[in-house]
């Protein structure tokens, strides 16, 4: 792996001299449509373990317990009870728990925060128990966290649910740089998850007070108003409703997650793992509990930014705001819609491998826009993204999905104009005509757009 990286720049630095920046991107663009269906592989043959090992997403052949299995990274992280924070991320002062090289890749064991939370009994023996999983098929390491942490104490009604992983050090990273994150593989730790909707939270929610939003009745509220528990101040009696959802293999075979119906009936749905939580240390802070270390908001360090095209083969882009950029992970994804209107996805525990690169400015490795905000792609697509308050819980707190869907519009103007070259008027009739903005989530208070710009539409016909 490291032997091939001189000559691939040096062939990359020569089109662009030959090409110019943008003619070299619009040439990508060209090819990137065949290549992409590669990238799997490739991520797969630079790592220690078989290609064929390294599949997207394989239907668990084991449980994967920390250490056991496939590990398909030079590095690996495990969620130990030090090494995770829960319901915070990283400050820009933070202590690493990993370090390594730019352009190396990293495993982590992730652990998903349902099954472990505070209103399901923080047992994950107990909790899955009742849903027939054998505690040969619980997570030690969720055990260990549900049982051992102790880096904060936790409030449930405050913090932010989610298991943060991290933060890794990645060296010669620096304020002003991108972080690149690619995604090589995405394993499933067990074969099941959990969908859960909580009172005051999600697309319906009832407002603090006991307000209704607008647009919908009391009647329309989800939960339902009459089995609202807060008053108790007992996590267990606030009645949010948790849907185990087991993983089996559907149509030809796919891995997929499956809901009753109803009566004898079920829906099944396949399943596209990803990670919900990505980002950098981006806020400072005195305490490891401050409000801008909230897990729950993403921010322009990236963070809860629930994108569910950010799969295998995605790759996605974060400014560095911290020396090394402290990056994280967590929230694991077994399956999400656009918008997550429950409140989660289907949360269930992955083993993730990323290759982390450091993004100089003036390299030509990023896109202009990743330098001040975060901003995805696969292999078929550009994908700007919007956030309606991207300072966090900073100043207030903002979910307007206006707010947005305007930056997601102004950073795919700019990545348009900048880095393909077309006429800004051209380009905002061009997203107008033929680009797909999508709800990423609706649900982390700071909500969030993204855009989808096919790369084939500027291969040449």
């Amino acid at each position: 792996m490291e032997s091939s990286r001189p000559t691939n720049r040096a062939v990359r630095e020569a089109l662009i001299e030959r090409l110019g920046r943008r003619g070299f991107l619009r040439a990508a663009a060209a090819v990137t449509g065949a290549a992409g269906s590669l990238l799997g592989a490739q991520a797969a043959s630079s790592a220690p373990s078989s290609p064929s090992a390294a599949a997207p997403s394989l239907f668990p052949r084991e449980i994967l317990q920390p250490g056991k299995g496939p590990i398909h990274g030079q590095h690996y992280l495990r969620s130990l009870p030090d090494q995770v924070r829960w319901g915070y991320v990283p400050a820009l002062d933070s202590e690493p728990v990993a370090r390594m090289r730019s352009g190396e890749t990293i495993t982590v064991d992730t652990v998903s925060h349902e099954g472990i939370l505070e209103d399901q009994g923080r047992d994950p023996v107990a909790y899955f128990g009742r849903r027939g999983v054998p505690r040969d098929q619980v997570l030690d390491d969720a055990v260990a966290i549900a049982a051992d942490y102790s880096r904060t104490e936790r409030d449930f009604d405050v913090d932010g649910p989610h298991v943060v992983t991290g933060p890794v050090y990645v060296e010669g990273a620096e304020p002003g740089d991108v972080l690149k994150v690619e995604m090589l593989s995405m394993l499933l730790r067990v074969p099941y998850g959990v969908v859960s909707s909580r009172h005051g939270k999600g697309a319906l929610p009832r407002l603090a007070g006991g307000g209704v939003p607008a647009g919908i009745t009391l009647e329309e509220i989800m939960p339902p108003v009459g089995t609202d528990g807060r008053a108790t101040g007992d996590p267990t009696r606030y009645g949010d409703v948790s849907v185990f959802t087991p993983v089996r293999r559907g149509r030809n075979g796919v891995p997929s997650g499956v809901l009753p119906r109803g009566g004898s009936g079920e829906v099944v749905f396949p399943l596209h793992p990803f990670m919900g939580m990505m980002g950098v240390a981006f806020a400072p802070a005195d305490t490891l509990t401050a409000p801008s270390l909230n897990s729950i908001p993403p921010t322009l360090g990236g963070g809860n930014i629930d994108i569910n095209l950010l799969g295998v083969g995605a790759t996605f882009f974060l400014p560095v705001y911290a020396e090394g950029a402290l990056f994280y992970t967590g929230d694991s994804h077994m399956a999400m819609g656009d918008g997550e209107v429950a409140l989660t996805a289907m949360e269930g525990s992955l083993r993730a491998t990323f290759r982390l690169t450091v993004c100089k400015a003036g390299s030509g490795d990023a896109p202009s826009v990743a330098f001040h905000y975060p901003f995805a792609e696969t292999s078929d697509a550009w994908v700007p993204i919007g956030l309606s308050d991207p300072d966090g819980s900073r100043n207030g707190q903002v979910n307007d999905l206006n707010i947005a869907m305007r930056r997601a519009v102004v950073n795919a103007l700019d990545f348009l104009q900048d880095d393909i070259g077309m006429d800004r008027a051209v380009a905002y009739a061009y997203l107008s005509a033929a680009a797909d903005f999508e709800i990423s989530q609706v649900v982390d208070r700071t909500v969030g757009v993204h855009g989808v710009i096919r790369k084939d539409h500027f291969t040449a016909q």
